[in-house]
C-alpha cells in the first residue's frame, strides 16, 4: 500500500467470484520492485504448452487447498495449505494441478 492510499480492511478468504471458469488473479499491492497477488484456482492448471518464465523471483504460499507445481527440469512439488516456495527468476514452471472440489488460494510475491 502506498502512503496516499486509504487503508481498507479486507479478508484474503472472502470476495471470491462465484464463477471460477478461469483462474482468478487479484493484484493486492504493486510498487516499482514488488507485486503481491492473490490467485484463486479450482481445478485449474497451466496450458500444456505453456511455462511461466518470469523476470522476477516469485515467492508463493498456498493458504487454502492444494496444488502441484511442475518445473521444466521434471521436478514436481506438491503443495498444501501452509507450504511455500521461492522460485528464482526465469525458472520455468507451471501449475500442473489444483484441487478440483475446493478453492486453492495462493499468495504470490514477485520481487
Amino acid at each position: 500500500m502506498l502512503n496516499d492510499e486509504p487503508m481498507e480492511l479486507k479478508n484474503i478468504f472472502e470476495s471470491i467470484p462465484d464463477n471460477l471458469s478461469d483462474e482468478f488473479f487479484e493484484l493486492l499491492i504493486q510498487t516499482e520492485s514488488v507485486k503481491l497477488e492473490r490467485i484463486v484456482s479450482k481445478g485449474h492448471s497451466s496450458p500444456e504448452t505453456g511455462w511461466y518464465d518470469q523476470a522476477q523471483h516469485e515467492w508463493v504460499i498456498v493458504l487454502q487447498g492444494a496444488a502441484e507445481l511442475t518445473f521444466e527440469n521434471g521436478r514436481i512439488i506438491k503443495m498444501k495449505a501452509g507450504d511455500h516456495i521461492n522460485i528464482p527468476a526465469h525458472t520455468r514452471h507451471r501449475v500442473s494441478w489444483t484441487k478440483p472440489d475446493k478453492e486453492t488460494i495462493w499468495l504470490a510475491v514477485f520481487y
